[in-house]
Parts: C-alpha cells; sequence; structure tokens
C-alpha cells in the first residue's frame, strides 16, 4: 500500500525463506478509456461505461463475492470472502506480498530478539480507530492473545489456524509489544506477518454475546476497525457499503464508496458483470468463461493459487489404514485428464500438499500418473480387495467440485477390486468431517466420513500451514492423519531457525507426504474473477482482493 512504509525484514527477509516465488500475473490486457464529456468514461465503443463504472460513478466500486459476511467479528472465519471485505475496516498489521515477503503497515517497525522466541513490534503512531479510540500496543497483544488462548473471556472461533506456533503477546508500552511463539522466528513472521489483525479490545468486549459465544452487532456503527473504510450501510446477507475513513493514517484509498454483495451461483455472478451490476466477481467457474469474454467491457482475469484440492483418506479407519491402499488411490485417479476435462485446464496437476510458490515446495515431485494395473495390485498388497468406499463431496465451493468428486469416485471404481461411489452434500458437511479428527469415540457424529474431497489454501505462503494441522500429533486433535514420522518432520522443521535448511525439510516433509498418501492429491486451482476492463488490477496467489491495489 503507498500509505505503508515498506520496510523489509531485516536479517531474515522472506524473499529468501520463500525462494524464487513467481508474481501474480492477470491475463488481458487494460483498455484505455475516453472521457465522454460529461463525466461518464466511455469505452471508445460508445457504451458510455468506461470510467464511470457499473453506477457511472468513476469513484465507486461494487465487488460480488460468493459467500456474504455474517459476522462483525474479522477473526470469526478464515474464508477469503471474509477477509476481502473485513480487511479494509480492520487492517492487516502487515502486507503480505506473495514471493516477496512481509511489509510494514499498522506495524512500522519489528525486530527479532534473538535466542528469546520473540518479535518485538512497533507501532505507528496516528492510528486510530472508527470510532475514535487510539490503537494501542495492548489491542494487538489482546487481539494475538484472543486467537492462540481458548480461555480468553472472548475466544476466537478460528482458534489458532494460522498462528500455530504462536505462544502468546504482552504490550510493553503505548506502541510496543512482544509476540512470544515456540518455534523458528522465520515461521512465526510468515503467520503473524499473515493473521495478526488490529482489533479494539473495548470494543470486542463490549459486544461479546457470551451466551452465543460471537462477538455481535447487525449495525453499521457496529463495526469498528483501522482500516481505510468504515462501514455506513450493511444489510445482513444482501450487501454491505464502506466509504473512506476521513481520519485513517494512510494515503487515501481509490473509491469514495465501495459496495460488497454476494451470489452463491457463478452464472448469477457472471450475470451481475453482464448487466453492469458489479465491477469485479470472485470463483468464475470453468463454463462461464467464455460468457465472460464474450461480453462487452468486461474480461476474465487469472492466476495459479495458493489452494490446492485433495481427498483426505483418514488411516484410523479401514481400508484407509493401509499406505499401500492410499497409493492404490492415487494410481486409479488421473488428476491431469481432470485438469483438462473438469476445469477446462484452469488448474494444474498436483502430487504434494502445497502449491508453487510456497516456501518448501518441492520442484521434483510428480504427481501421481494413472496406472490401473498398479492401483490393483496394491489394493491386493493392502488386503482390501473387494471393499466398498465412499468420497463425500461438496458443491458450490471450489471450482467444479461436485463434477470432481463424482469423477475422482468413478476413476476408482474403475478398479476391478474396489467400488466407489460420490456422495454429493454441502459443504459444511465436509468441513464439520475435516474438523473431527481422527479419534472416532471423540466425534461420533461425523466419524462415518473418513474420505472426502476439500480444498486448503496456504494462504501464510509456508508449507506449515498446509501440513501442519492435518498431520502433527501433539495438541492437535483435528489432525486427519496419525503418522509419527512425518509428524516429526514437521516438528523439526518448526524448530529450524536457519532459512536454507529450514526450506530443505520442508521440502523432505513434502516428499514424505507424497510418499505416505495421506491425500488423493488432485490439483491446485486456478482463480478467475471476472473484472471490467477499465480496472486496472492484477489478482494474487493468495486469492485476497485489496481495494487499494486498485485503479480505475
Amino acid at each position: 500500500m503507498k500509505g505503508a512504509n515498506r520496510r523489509s525484514i531485516d536479517r531474515r527477509t522472506l524473499l529468501k525463506l520463500t525462494g524464487a516465488a513467481g508474481a501474480a500475473t492477470g491475463i488481458g490486457a487494460f483498455a484505455g478509456c475516453v472521457d465522454d464529456g460529461n463525466g461518464n468514461g466511455d469505452d471508445g465503443n460508445g457504451n458510455g461505461n468506461g470510467d464511470g463504472g457499473v453506477n457511472g460513478d468513476a469513484d465507486e466500486l461494487t465487488i460480488t463475492l460468493s459467500q456474504f459476511p455474517d459476522t462483525i467479528d474479522p477473526l470469526d472465519h478464515i474464508t477469503g470472502d471474509y477477509f476481502d471485505v473485513y480487511d479494509h475496516i480492520y487492517e492487516p498489521l502487515f502486507d503480505f506480498e506473495p514471493g516477496e515477503g512481509i511489509f510494514g503497515r499498522v506495524v512500522e517497525d519489528w525486530e527479532i530478539q534473538e535466542g528469546e522466541g520473540t518479535t518485538e513490534l512497533s507501532l505507528r503512531d496516528g492510528v486510530v480507530f472508527h470510532n475514535g479510540d487510539d490503537l494501542t500496543a495492548e489491542d494487538v497483544a489482546w487481539t494475538i492473545e484472543r486467537t492462540v488462548d481458548p480461555e480468553m473471556g472472548v475466544p476466537s472461533p478460528i482458534g489458532t489456524f494460522g498462528l500455530g506456533s504462536i505462544e502468546g503477546a504482552e504490550a510493553i508500552d503505548d506502541t510496543t509489544l512482544e509476540v512470544h511463539y515456540g518455534a523458528a522466528p522465520g515461521l512465526a513472521e510468515f503467520e503473524f506477518g499473515n493473521y495478526a489483525r488490529a482489533i479494539n479490545m473495548e470494543w470486542a468486549i463490549d459486544n461479546h454475546d457470551a451466551e452465543n459465544e460471537a462477538i455481535s452487532g447487525a449495525d453499521p456503527e457496529d463495526f469498528n476497525g483501522t482500516g481505510p473504510y468504515e462501514v455506513v450501510d450493511f444489510t445482513s446477507g444482501e450487501e454491505i457499503v464502506l466509504e473512506r475513513f476521513d481520519d485513517y493514517w494512510g494515503d487515501e484509498p481509490p473509491f469514495e464508496t465501495v459496495r460488497f454483495n454476494a451470489d452463491g451461483e457463478s452464472s448469477g455472478r457472471v450475470a451481475s458483470l453482464e448487466t453492469e451490476e458489479t465491477d469485479l466477481t470472485i470463483n468464475i467457474l470453468p463454463e462461464d468463461v467464455t460468457t465472460v469474454q464474450n461480453a462487452d467491457g468486461v474480461e476474465i482475469r487469472q492466476v495459479t493459487s495458493f489452494r490446492n484440492i485433495f481427498c483426505p483418506m483418514k488411516n484410523t479407519v479401514e481400508p484407509f489404514d493401509s499406505q499401500e491402499f492410499r497409493q492404490a488411490m492415487n494410481y486409479a485417479v488421473d488428476n491431469g485428464e481432470i485438469v483438462d476435462t473438469i476445469l477446462s485446464g484452469f488448474g494444474e496437476a498436483r502430487g504434494q500438499p502445497v502449491a508453487p510458490g510456497i516456501n518448501g515446495f518441492n520442484d521434483s515431485i510428480e504427481p501421481y500418473e494413472q496406472d490401473i494395473g498398479t492401483a490393483e495390485s496394491l489394493v491386493e498388497e493392502s488386503g482390501y480387495g473387494g471393499v466398498e468406499i465412499e468420497l463425500v463431496a461438496p458443491s458450490g465451493r471450489y471450482l467444479n467440485d461436485a463434477d470432481v468428486g463424482e469423477t475422482v469416485a468413478d476413476q476408482i471404481d474403475q478398479l476391478d477390486n474396489v467400488d466407489c461411489s460420490a456422495n454429493i452434500v454441502d459443504f459444511g458437511v465436509v468441513s464439520d468431517a475435516n474438523q473431527a479428527g481422527v479419534d472416532p469415540d471423540e466425534y461420533e457424529d461425523t466419524w462415518e466420513i473418513p474420505f472426502y474431497l476439500i480444498g486448503w489454501g496456504t494462504i501464510t505462503g509456508d508449507t506449515d500451514y498446509g501440513v501442519q494441522g492435518f498431520f502433527t500429533i501433539p495438541d492437535n486433535p483435528n489432525r486427519t492423519f496419525h503418522d509419527e514420522e512425518l509428524s516429526d518432520a514437521i516438528l523439526e522443521s518448526q524448530q529450524i531457525e536457519d532459512p536454507d535448511e529450514r526450506r530443505e525439510q520442508l521440502e523432505e516433509v513434502n516428499q514424505l507426504a507424497h510418499e505416505k498418501a495421506p491425500f488423493v492429491f488432485l490439483h491446485t486451482q486456478e482463480s478467475i474473477y471476472g473484472v471490467r476492463d477499465d480496472i486496472q488490477w492484477d489478482p494474487r496467489e493468495d486469492e485476497t482482493v485489496y481495494i487499494w491495489e486498485m485503479e480505475r
């Protein structure tokens, strides 16, 4: 962001940590615009919709999401749609640039306390909340504490997701705090550099509904962040309207008014583009791409994301307790064909838990290639020949996810010694199954789903976020795979301070995961956006949409 003092990390830059990660790229040139003399832009074809936007006002922007936020708490979900809205209200402490590192935003300076498991953060002066309160180090420390400590009076529903190595934080004075962690500083920086937010402690406590265990509110004034935009209108489930915050500490954001709405159907989001009701929409399905490309004044922009799609196999349940059987499921599936046919090429076949550009991605690991003979032989070696299994897959959460799930099940069902069917359900069912852990005695309601399709975006830019929640054993009841060797390899990586050595260990973690096959590895999906062609903006690998990166 232009208003932030972009100071790179001393001694341990994330550019070194992430290696030569590629920058985000869009497809399609930006169209030039001609003023029509009435203050409204003309696209050169007499349509009068160039610089004017969907409402004929160049100072307004409308974004259509696939899910609408239903909370005022920015730490209630880890869903990208929620972040796309709330990062403009409750801004991050740092700017994260994929492949480049973290840069100061609300945090002006930071210093690692060598050998102490601590980094000192210094907040910039003059940062105020939308209600007029000054941001203090106590606010930030308390926000981190509520995320990592379930005993806090106002717990964070997302728990420690994204902050797995962070142990706590404490304010030193009004503008200085210390963040404590039990891992290498490089890993901690990936985590707090992405997940730490500026939240008003007193506001959160006052708005906490203890009975429903949530920070609640439905009026515009109930929202209270330090971001460049404040909420001026809110209709739950329909629309949230933001306007520039006059007392924002940084540079003025590019649009006076920003409207967010949502449509759960890709076709509906595309129709909003065609009818000039929105300027930008996310998660366009491959079958709707041509419609956007043929429409006037709009275009498709895409980037290979950090989100992998895969099918976990809980190895405390038969037949998935056999490594041979899990490998057989990978050899049964042609993930390259799935990308080419079901996704129309909008993805890349994958054979490890994380995507290219992530610190620790192993370039030498190739996807499993379909080999029916090998798959059938491995099933026989496993002792589970003739078994019947079911793959549970969501509908509407990922690119053509139901079709992908049905195709995976059909390909497995081609084996002579395995019967596989698909069960398409709401995403919440799959999400619950993913959080149910590997202990059937503790999670009886969702235990009957040991094989399912889900996606995971490694948005911190580090392999640890893509593996530790699924595989580490200590203090992790939600893990989906129980294997001490894999867990130990991950835990070892968390303590390696040298960036190069740690990256090499993470590459070994990915290799070990490939061999143990805790997932049916499928693909890294593309992020596909429909955008008015007068908006200058490139999509990001981490799926984040920042308005301050746009121009019209």
